[in-house]
């Protein structure tokens, strides 16, 4: 493939790995190539990770090397989303520039829709978006209008102007008119050697395969015909994941690009015929021009396939992915298919017999990724016909995210009328994600047509469909109940189109039952936050909004991460082999077969660790490879290592393991409470007495509230380099790490060396959220001990789906609560049960149960509180620390909590929240802690107020009473989220700071750069406590030799520690130069700092932070587990469509308190990263299991993030004026993790809107909604006529849920095999 093409044999690392299916966008490129039929260059964005080199012959590819960089000259692309702050991690940065650049190649001045669909096939763990857009937003013409920025009155569309109001804005994040122009002419041009048309036959012989590149169509038929079997590959968006996550093997490819026939496109009056090989984004642009062209009335067909077209992949795998083979590859959940089908195109095939028409309809679907095309049929063009007068169609599709994201359902709906009445003359639906293939719901069809579009005969429609479309509840890719209920609620949603027509056409007036789509422009976020102080010097840089110091280098591709270091002599790849049962023995491991693949060097199992065997986390020891026994799907057995990388997966693949079943896996937490399977101790602490206060209360409810668990996906997957130096025993360690110093104490104590044999490097990671800390360093054990066998450098590189499987994720939790309270909502009693599933090892879980229970109260004054928590030991892999540690768990079952009691009393949350049970006063926490709450409740009502909360609260009272199928609903949720860690001993914080001759600075500390910023705001004290400019100080790499003894960079902590011990160090620095300074009072820094060189002053100092002296006595319940709070609020505002579950964030008003801020930009930054993960975590991150513990959800394909067009149309972050905090660096607080739990405000008015579309159900109080929120579980909650049509059948049946399909046929652990054939399921 092109991105190990460029990353391996050119060195052009900027071009990142991040899932290596094409779902994440990391590896964008530029493909550029000469149209000899227009005679124009044609430029579209790719991933790397699935463009065969072979069939890039007469193409331009551009990278993110090729367009700028720091040693001549800048992209206005890379500066621009560098300047707004767009990168943090920055491992997703190059992809997001190269998105950019293709689009203003294209367009030089785009608006807001085509950059937010240009970002679409982009995803970013760390930002939140915002401010990528907001750097991208800068090209558009958009960009500076008032309605663009929120604000409608004085437009400057209207002609209208207002000097003054920049006066009144805010200090701004960065200065739109410092920006280099953009400037086409400075564009690299197309190599004029590649305006050749090739015309020669291609044939690529490789080890396994050959790649075959026909310039005709006889040569196309021809080849088909002598290899009926062989794929057709041209966007490679099917068979290249296939190959790759699949195994699948084709012994020869036929790579069709070059035959033009296959490109053409003709248009008649009856319709137009495009090409098979027409890119998606090319038959995009050519329906956008025809639906501009013809009439209205003509164009129903081309508008339905637009709107599939808008959401189907990201704009890279549209324009790589063709019409053709969207159609052959007949996925059940295809998203054109139905509409094709509904619609009556034609498909035009040829083969030797000749050529043929194919009517697209339900006898051409006749199974898995099956048509009724023969095997030496190649299909030339499809033909869409125009729309008649009477005809109207219309496509819907519900998703897991609203963009480029595989279908749940999808549908292809198409009426044609009888003029001049309601009586319907022909109907076609079809359906996809309801079958084995694209279906047609035939009967229902039948007993509609010729009988008027009117309730009566739609409402028995909806019972002959719910006849037809059957799913049993094994059905693949589960959510059968789900699913069923869309197939009805998709044709009423039809159905109210079609009236909205009828009106039109047959009666006069408008038809209020029409439903309009989502609002989505977004608007300008507002930002506010506090100025420096007037008499601040301006060379002082704390306080003010910097960039990121690697920012341009991260868009320009410079910045090395761990994999992007070059290749050493003689270096090894290791891949690791995992166990496939869920709890076994070990019999034997059979590695013969393996050690005769070429390229492999040797295989490591746990006989070869020299030393420690195993970790020991909280007491509890975890084996570094399996000895005897695996305890989960994904348990680490062996690892071979081999020349290169695919030598190393294909000697894994055949590694035989020996097992022998052990009885009763457990897999759920209810599984485990029954079994009493927990790591020990279990925590409890308790305030007031709990079970008298119940005695004394009006009333008691006891609820639950499960919340899933969360994968990390950071961008860079777990990568390490490990490098024997030769002599005595030293090794050099490169890895992407939060604790460098705990992956070394590991390593040395695993190769029985001492720990100063070990140097752990650590430049910057890409990404970590707490992911990166325990499994890291087990695996950089591994992959020591194969480079201390082999005396050879090793490189572990994990791929997408490993990781997932391997490291771990956010415990998920299962929350129990009985509440106590009065009728005005004040809770005078709460005993809650927290029961987190640990996995198959202890990990960090008993630290997270702990800080589950230091945090339950959140900000509420309960006088009997009792949390008791428990750490579930399951046969799934081992969960460890995720941003939040245990909190976002906690606290939202606290919340909902006060939820349930505000819907037993009929009342406002907010009210049971802020008015009632908040913190008022100085207070005792339950652990005996004394806090002052007035910052929170500033946040609180600050909040409340910059959120017009109670103008909204009656607007959305108002829609909900005007609108039936959408709702709106708004939350507003507090936090008190306490910084450091607990154990006061990882506190503390060490610094190395060099001073050179020629005045430069050089700074270590021992926190490392993942993308919060440390480093930028380490260079900002530095410059602050010397006195000099930021440009002269260099942050260098984290590394044990130079800063020894480090604590993780985790608890928000980071910059309070490392920040004391850098000022520590330039303080003790600048405090030898008083007496040079003295002497020379007019010069130069460079002048003194040579004067202290002669004189014999050193220039080097180390500096120290002893940290807070924090405590938790689990026996007296009660210590200062943390050093201070960080105090927020968040408001949302959601519009849900209760017939799907879909939902648009509408508006995000966030305040924070975090005291003096270092540095605005990068604190904002974390503000919206942590929120929008957080709104991952409660509405749409979804982790999924088979029944025996295997991990299904390995990539962005099955599991999805937010991306782009998740984050809320109106984002306004607000930073708490005039707040001091003198427990941190110059009144900062921590700030990385304690707005993640404010994306539950979201969750909270889904939790809303539902319980409007509840009461209209007739249905009232407390119910059950689990997180996350995902429009499964909205939909079924919302309990519309068509869920409550599809629940009655759901009687005693457990489904066996297989939840995404892997192929044709495909097997589950528990060896069922599933075969699709024409209809039907066979077992």
């Amino acid at each position: 493939m092109l991105l190990s093409y460029l990353r391996e044999r050119l060195r052009l690392t900027g071009t990142k790995y991040g899932c290596g299916g094409g779902g994440c966008g990391a590896c964008t490129v530029m493909v550029s190539r000469y149209q000899p039929s227009t005679k124009t260059i044609l430029h579209y964005s790719a991933n790397a990770c699935l463009l065969p080199v072979c069939q890039l012959q007469g193409a331009a590819v551009t990278t993110v090397e090729g367009i700028g960089n720091t040693k001549t000259r800048v992209h206005p692309v890379q500066e621009r989303i560098a300047k707004a702050h767009g990168s943090q991690c920055g491992f997703c940065t190059p992809g997001m520039v190269m998105s950019m650049y293709t689009l203003l190649r294209n367009k030089p001045q785009p608006n807001m829709e085509d950059i937010t669909e240009a970002l679409g096939g982009n995803l970013c763990r760390c930002t939140g978006y915002r401010p990528i857009v907001d750097g991208c937003k800068t090209f558009s013409q958009e960009s500076n209008c008032c309605q663009a920025n929120g604000n409608g009155a004085g437009c400057c569309l209207n002609g209208d102007s207002s000097p003054q109001r920049s006066e009144n804005l805010p200090p701004q994040l960065f200065d739109q008119e410092d920006l280099l122009p953009l400037d086409p002419t400075q564009d690299l041009i197309f190599p004029p050697e590649l305006i050749v048309r090739q015309q020669d036959y291609q044939l690529f012989r490789g080890d396994r395969m050959v790649w075959v590149s026909p310039v005709s169509l006889e040569e196309l038929i021809q080849l088909k015909t002598s290899h009926p079997q062989a794929p057709l590959v041209m966007g490679n968006t099917n068979i290249g994941p296939d190959i790759k996550f699949k195994g699948a093997w084709h012994p020869i490819i036929i790579s069709p690009t070059r035959v033009q026939e296959l490109f053409k496109v003709t248009k008649t009056p009856q319709g137009v015929c495009i090409g098979a090989g027409c890119s998606l984004s090319v038959v995009k642009a050519l329906l956008e021009g025809l639906v501009q062209e013809i009439p209205e009335e003509k164009t129903e067909i081309y508008r339905s396939l637009l709107q599939q077209l808008g959401n189907l992949g990201g704009q890279q795998i549209r324009n790589v992915a063709t019409i053709g083979g969207n159609i052959v590859s007949a996925y059940p959940n295809s998203d054109l298919n139905p509409v094709f089908a509904a619609g009556n195109c034609i498909l035009n095939v040829a083969s030797k017999r000749g050529r043929q028409e194919i009517l697209l309809n339900k006898d051409f679907f006749v199974g898995f990724g099956k048509t009724s095309l023969k095997p030496d049929e190649v299909v030339l063009s499809v033909f869409i016909p125009v729309s008649r007068q009477g005809e109207f169609m219309r496509a819907f599709r519900q998703a897991p995210r609203k963009e480029n994201a595989l279908a749940t359902v999808t549908t292809g709906m198409r009426v044609m009328f009888t003029e001049g009445s309601s009586v319907v003359k022909e109907l076609s639906i079809y359906y996809g994600g309801v079958g084995p293939c694209t279906v047609s719901a035939t009967k229902t069809c039948a007993a509609v047509i010729g009988r008027k579009w009117d309730e009566q005969t739609l409402s028995e429609a909806y019972t002959q469909l719910l006849d037809e479309i059957s799913l049993s509840p094994s059905h693949p890719g589960g959510q059968v109940e789900f699913r069923r209920s869309l197939t009805l609620s998709l044709l009423f949603k039809f159905n109210l189109q079609m009236l909205h027509k009828l009106w039109e056409m047959v009666w006069t007036g408008s038809c209020s039952l029409f439903m309009k789509d989502y609002p989505c422009c977004h608007k300008n976020v507002w930002f506010f936050f506090q100025a420096v102080v007037k008499d601040q010097s301006g060379d002082d840089p704390v306080g003010r909004p910097i960039m990121h110091r690697s920012a341009i280098s991260q868009a320009t591709g410079e910045a090395v991460y761990c994999d992007d270091i070059p290749k050493m002599e003689g270096e090894l790849h290791l891949v690791l082999v995992t166990s496939t049962r869920p709890h076994a023995k070990i019999l034997d491991i059979d590695i013969s077969e393996a050690l005769q693949v070429p390229g492999v060097v040797d295989v490591i199992t746990s006989k070869d660790i020299p030393g420690k065997k195993f970790r020991t986390f909280t007491g509890i020891d975890e084996d570094i490879l399996a000895q005897n026994e695996v305890s989960c799907v994904g348990h680490m057995v062996c690892a071979v290592v081999a020349d290169t990388r695919n030598q190393a997966k294909r000697g894994a693949a055949v590694v035989k393991i020996g097992y022998e079943d052990l009885p009763g896996p457990v897999f759920t937490v209810e599984e485990a409470i029954e079994k009493q399977s927990f790591f020990l101790p279990k925590r409890m602490i308790e305030q007031g007495n709990v079970d008298e206060a119940f005695d004394k209360v009006d009333h008691i409810y006891e609820g639950a509230i499960r919340l899933g668990g969360q994968e990390h996906f950071y961008m860079e997957t777990q990568s390490m380099v490990v490098v024997p130096s030769g002599e005595e025993r030293e090794l050099k360690v490169y890895l992407s790490c939060q604790h460098p110093t705990y992956a070394q104490e590991s390593i040395a104590e695993t190769l029985g060396i001492p720990s100063n044999r070990v140097s752990c490097h650590v430049k910057r990671v890409g990404g970590a959220f707490g992911g990166k800390v325990t499994k890291t360093s087990i695996i950089a054990c591994i992959t020591s001990v194969a480079a201390w066998k082999t005396g050879r450098a090793v490189r572990c590189v994990l791929e997408r789906g490993e990781d997932m499987l391997i490291t771990g994720a956010r415990h998920p939790v299962l929350g129990k609560h009985k509440v106590g309270f009065m009728n005005n909502g004040r809770i005078m009693a709460a005993d809650l049960h927290y029961y987190a599933n640990s996995g198959n090892t202890a990990d960090e879980s008993l630290l997270v149960i702990e800080k589950i229970l230091l945090h339950l109260d959140n900000a509420y004054n309960v006088p009997n509180l009792r949390g008791r928590s428990v750490a579930c030991k399951t046969n799934l892999p081992s969960n460890t620390a995720f941003r939040g540690f245990g909190v976002p768990q906690s606290m939202l079952v606290t919340e909902n909590m006060i939820n349930d009691v505000a819907m037993m009393l009929g009342c406002n949350a907010e009210e049971v929240r802020g008015k009632i049970n908040m913190y008022k006063e100085v207070s005792l926490t339950h652990y005996k802690f004394e806090f002052d709450p007035k910052n929170l409740l500033r946040c609180w009502d600050e909040c409340k107020e910059k959120s017009d909360y109670d103008r909204r609260r009656k607007s959305i009272g108002q829609f909900n009473q005007q609108n039936r199928w959408k709702k709106r609903g708004m939350a507003t949720i507090p936090i008190k989220y306490g910084i450091a860690f607990s154990d006061g001993f990882l506190n503390q914080a060490a610094s190395l700071v060099h001073i050179y001759k020629d005045g430069s600075v050089l700074v270590s500390h021992g926190g490392t750069e993942m993308g919060q910023g440390i480093h930028t705001k380490m260079q900002q004290v530095a410059s602050r406590e010397l006195h000099i400019p930021a440009s002269l100080i260099h942050i260098t790499e984290t590394n044990t030799s130079a800063v020894p003894n480090t604590c993780p960079s985790a608890a928000s902590f980071g910059t309070d520690a490392n920040g004391m011990a850098v000022k520590d160090a330039c303080e003790t620095l600048y405090q030898r130069l008083e007496p040079v300074r003295k002497q020379n009072p007019e010069g130069t820094w460079q002048i003194w700092v040579n004067s202290a060189f002669i004189q014999k002053i050193s220039l080097s100092a180390t500096g120290y932070y002893r940290g807070h002296d924090l405590h938790m006595d689990w026996e007296k319940q009660e210590g200062q587990p943390y050093a201070y709070y960080t105090y927020g609020a968040c408001c949302s505002e959601v519009e849900v469509d209760c017939l799907t579950g879909d939902y648009r964030t509408v508006r995000t008003d966030i305040v924070m308190d975090i005291g003096r801020s270092i540095n605005p930009s990068v604190d904002i930054g974390q503000i919206e990263g942590a929120f929008i993960q957080g709104l991952g975590l409660y509405t749409m991150e979804e982790l999924k299991f088979s029944p025996s513990g295997v991990l299904y959800t390995r990539g962005p394909s099955q599991y999805k993030i937010p991306a782009v067009c998740d984050i809320p149309l109106q984002f306004n972050v607000y930073l708490l004026s005039g707040s001091d905090n003198p427990h941190a660096i110059y009144s900062s607080k921590g700030i990385g993790e304690p707005v993640l739990f404010l994306g539950s405000s979201v969750f909270f008015a889904i939790k809303d809107a539902v319980a409007a579309s509840r009461v209209e159900a007739g249905m009232v109080g407390p119910f059950t909604l689990d997180s996350p929120a995902t429009p499964e579980r909205t939909c079924l909650a919302c309990n519309t006529p068509f869920t409550q049509k599809v629940r009655p059948q759901k009687k005693n049946c457990r489904p066996l849920q297989i939840w995404f399909i892997l192929g044709s046929h495909f097997q589950t652990p528990e060896g069922i095999k599933f075969i699709y054939t024409n209809n039907s399921t066979q077992v």
